[in-house]
Parts: C-alpha cells; sequence; structure tokens
C-alpha cells in the first residue's frame, strides 16, 4: 500500500511540476512588478516555497532565519496563495491599525470545516456579520470585568485544591511533577467555566477526559499542513487527516451535545445551577430560534464552548511550565519575587488576586515569560480582503499575512540580550515608554486579537503567586532544566518539569484552603 502511494505520488507530482511551471509562466505575467516584497530563491512549479517549510525544525524558527536574510517583510508562495510574512513593529502598525479592518478575515481552510464547525468557532470565522456579533457576545457578556469577577470563585477552588494536592504530596522532600499539575489545574478551571465540569487529578477515562483527549488531538491537527489550503484542486490527498479531523470532531461534538442537553433541561425545569457557566450565559443572550449567517443557536454555542476550551487551557499550562522552568533556572530572580510577595503581601494569608496590581516585579516575570515563549509564535492566518500598502509594499486581495511574534520577540534591535531572561527589562520605566505598541504583542492586536486575555492573565498571575509563596521551589538536579520547544499552537516545553517542593508558610495555611 505504501509502495502503491509512493508510485501514484510521484507520478502525480511529476504531472503537477508541468502544469504548475505554465501556471506560474501566466500568473508572473499578469502580476507584473505590482509587488516588490522579498522572497526567498528557490520557488517550486505550483508548490512554490512549500518545500522550505518542511522538516523537523519549528516554522516560527525557519520564518526567523528567512527574516534574517531577506528582512523584516517577505512573501512566500505558496501554492495558489501568497504568504506575507513579518515581524516588524512600523509594518505591524500598518497592519494593526490602518489596515486592521481589510486584515480582519479568516481564510478557509480544513480545521475550520471540519472541526470548527463549519467556521462557526469565533477564531476561525471570517470577517463579517456572524464574526462581529459573536465577538461583541464574547467581549461584552462572557470575558468582561463582570464576568470575569462573577466566575473568580472557580479560580479560587481550582488553584486551592492545586496547591492542597501539592502540600500532601510533599513533606520537604518529595518530587513533584509540576506539569501535569497544571496542565489539570488549568483544564479544570475552564471547564468548569465553560460548562460547570472538572476532572479529579488522577481519574481517566471519564467523560471529561474523552474530551480532553480529544482537544489534544485537535490542537495537532489544527496545526498540521493541508495540501488543500494552498492547492484546493489537491484537496482529496489530506483524506487521511480529514478522516482524522473529523473522527476528531465527531468526539468533541458528542460530549459538548450532551452538556448542552444537561444546560437545556435544567433550564426546562427552571433549575438554579449552582455556578452560572459561560455555557448558561450563552443560552441568556441566544434566543432559542436565532439564526445568524446560516449558523443556529445551539451550533453557534458548542462551537464558542469547543473554540474557548481548545484555545484557554493548554495555552496557560504551557505559560506556566516555562514560567516555573524559567525561575528554576534563575533562582535570583526566583528569590527576588518570593521577596517581593513576603514584603507585600507578607506569610500570614494568601495572595488574592487585588494583591497581584502591587507586585510588580511578578508581573514583569509574567510578561519576560510571555516575550520569550508567547501563548501563539504565530498569529493565525489573516487573509486581505482588499489591495493594501504595508510600509512601502502593495499587497494584492486574497494575500495571506502571517505575524511571527516569537522572531519579533526576539529582535535584537528591539531588545537589548533578547535570548536572556530579564524581568527587570520590564521594570525600566524610560524604557517601555520608548517602546511602540507593537514591539510586545504576546496576545496578537487588532480586531482578531485574543479576547480570554484578561482572564488567562488572572490565572497565570495567581497561581504562580500563590507557588510562589506557599513553597520552596528547588530544581531535582544541578543540571539546568533542557528548554526546547515542541510543535504545537503554544510551543509545549518537551521535557516535564519536576521539582523538589517544600512548603514555606504555617501548616494551618494549607489545611484552611
Amino acid at each position: 500500500m505504501i509502495i502503491f502511494f509512493s508510485i501514484h505520488f510521484s507520478l502525480f507530482f511529476l504531472v503537477l511540476a508541468i502544469s504548475g511551471y505554465v501556471f506560474l509562466r501566466k500568473q508572473s505575467k499578469c502580476e507584473g512588478n505590482s509587488s516588490t516584497i522579498p522572497e526567498p530563491l528557490g520557488a517550486l512549479p505550483l508548490l512554490g516555497h512549500l518545500h522550505l517549510l518542511r522538516g523537523k525544525e519549528l516554522v516560527c524558527k525557519k520564518l526567523a532565519a528567512m527574516s534574517d536574510k531577506l528582512g523584516p517583510i517577505f512573501s512566500l508562495k505558496l501554492g495558489f496563495y501568497r504568504l506575507v510574512v513579518t515581524s516588524d513593529p512600523e509594518i505591524l502598525k500598518d497592519c494593526f491599525t490602518t489596515n486592521d479592518l481589510v486584515l480582519a478575515t479568516r481564510p478557509n481552510i480544513a480545521f475550520g470545516r471540519y472541526v470548527g464547525y463549519n467556521n462557526a468557532a469565533l477564531a476561525l470565522a471570517p470577517y463579517g456579520d456572524y464574526w462581529r456579533e459573536l465577538r461583541k457576545i464574547t467581549t461584552v457578556h462572557l470575558f468582561s470585568n463582570q464576568s470575569v469577577e462573577m466566575l473568580g470563585h472557580i479560580r479560587y477552588a481550582e488553584v486551592n485544591e492545586f496547591l492542597k494536592h501539592l502540600y500532601e504530596g510533599s513533606d520537604g522532600t518529595s518530587t513533584v511533577k509540576i506539569d501535569m499539575s497544571f496542565e489539570f489545574l488549568t483544564f479544570n478551571i475552564i471547564l468548569r467555566k465553560m460548562v460547570g465540569k472538572r476532572i479529579g487529578f488522577g481519574k481517566v477515562k471519564s467523560e471529561e477526559w474523552r474530551y480532553k483527549e480529544a482537544l489534544k488531538r485537535s490542537e495537532y491537527l489544527a496545526a498540521v499542513f493541508m495540501i488543500g489550503d494552498v492547492i484546493p484542486w489537491l484537496g482529496w490527498l489530506d483524506f487521511t487527516k480529514i478522516a482524522q479531523m473529523k473522527s476528531t470532531f465527531k468526539e468533541l461534538d458528542s460530549v459538548i451535545t450532551k452538556w448542552l442537553e444537561e444546560h437545556l433541561e435544567k433550564r426546562s425545569r427552571k433549575e438554579k445551577n449552582q455556578e452560572k457557566t459561560i455555557m448558561d450565559l450563552l443560552l441568556d443572550i441566544l434566543p432559542e430560534d436565532v439564526v445568524i449567517c446560516g449558523h443556529v443557536r445551539d451550533v453557534i454555542v458548542k462551537a464558542t464552548i469547543l473554540v474557548l476550551t481548545l484555545t484557554g487551557s493548554d495555552s496557560t499550562s504551557i505559560t506556566l511550565t516555562w514560567a516555573v522552568s524559567l525561575l528554576l533556572n534563575n533562582p535570583s530572580t526566583l528569590k527576588a519575587a518570593q521577596e517581593e510577595i513576603d514584603n507585600s503581601v507578607g506569610k500570614g494569608r494568601w495572595v488574592e488576586e487585588s494583591d497581584i496590581r502591587n507586585l510588580k516585579y511578578l508581573q514583569a516575570i509574567v510578561k519576560e515569560t510571555h516575550r520569550l515563549y508567547p501563548p501563539a509564535p504565530l498569529t493565525g492566518i489573516r487573509e486581505a480582503r482588499e489591495d493594501c500598502l504595508l510600509g512601502e509594499y502593495h499587497v494584492k486581495r486574497g494575500s495571506r499575512l502571517l505575524v511571527n511574534i516569537w522572531k519579533l520577540h526576539r529582535d535584537p534591535k528591539i531588545w537589548h540580550d533578547p535570548e536572556t531572561f530579564k524581568p527587570e527589562r520590564f521594570m525600566e520605566e524610560k524604557s517601555l515608554c520608548e517602546k511602540s505598541d507593537f514591539e510586545f504583542i504576546p496576545f496578537s492586536s487588532g480586531r482578531r486579537s485574543c479576547p480570554g486575555m484578561n482572564l488567562g492573565l488572572r490565572v497565570v498571575h495567581l497561581v504562580l503567586a500563590r507557588l510562589i509563596q506557599g513553597f520552596e521551589l528547588h530544581k531535582a538536579s544541578d543540571e539546568p532544566l533542557d528548554m526546547a520547544e515542541g510543535p504545537g499552537l503554544a510551543l509545549p516545553k518537551i521535557n516535564p518539569v519536576e521539582v523538589v517542593a517544600m512548603p514555606r508558610l504555617e501548616p494551618e495555611l494549607y489545611h484552611s484552603l
């Protein structure tokens, strides 16, 4: 079967190369010199520069290497589409201000069709009436300060459970694998907020566990390359990946549908939930018979729950894993953060969310973590709805745009000693005042920026503050932690973090959690 497919694909590729050469010759005559954006050499007929993105190295690093050679803005020919890549603050200003509306839509990709409820998920929806309505609902009702405050008890309950789990497993010499704890912690916080469900530590094979595992598969599928996304008439070559997407979607949808039915049944009985969830809020806002651009209420609710759990859980968990890893490799920074909390809050009570505004060094640690390891190293791909100018370059309608946040945050022209973990850089008011709004964009910017940024930051700050306050953290060995990044939407850390966690507060405080 494998040999047959290889021969078949080789013959087909030969046909593609010949027809592609003719196609590109015609395209070049039509385009002329309308765009002078630099591009790398070696484009292949029809496929363009696709082969330059192959290999094990992370795409953000490959694009960063191209930027070093070609400049802060360049373009790649990917099948039928031109992809413009940039990491320049001045050009980003054009992207997210002057041309934010022009670049506000998303391309129609396989993942959005097969997993994102036919692009009903907010992050994947094209710009238009549906996206505007859903974005308004999300920002005004779901992630407003009032809503975030209303669900604060969930954050505290899950963080307390996490700390108790660490305390009970640590007698001063025990090694605790924090990465798995973070994974459960952030998933439980987001799932309780969304639908009122949670997974107990170590409990597997439950409905919630199946949903979590399906989310992991969907995260992988969201980042996998699909030939049909750049050469539509070759989409049939993606049949194996499409089958995986459909299977994963079926698993996700079956669980979310059951949760939706449970919520609707409680509403029909006029039963008051102990915790008002995001699903409840959506059902309060959306009439039963609403149809927005072809999407009915139940699909809108399920798609919103899916995308918020998909983007909200792992990115927060990974940020916490990177932050702890960086602190363990930099014990003087960890000690300074601990001293700030002791001086500001003391050891007689736990840090509260209201204390975070006074913990400037802790905030700087989180910002520096986001600089080195942003929640998404690359923005979601945008598509130009009409011709526009980015800097001095003309970008044609239908071109796609990708911002390399990873490269931007490590640009030595912007950041002194960019590879070094140095939270103090965010404490220097003069240097911050000199920076533009587009030199540090961990959550992207403009209309397509992350609507759940406020919630994610609250979780990260609270968990990190209480972990630093409540435990003496040391590496399990004398060797520096391996900081290798893995592939994925949020650059996960490849190796688990093992630390010796020793309680540093009075036992009564842990028992009061």
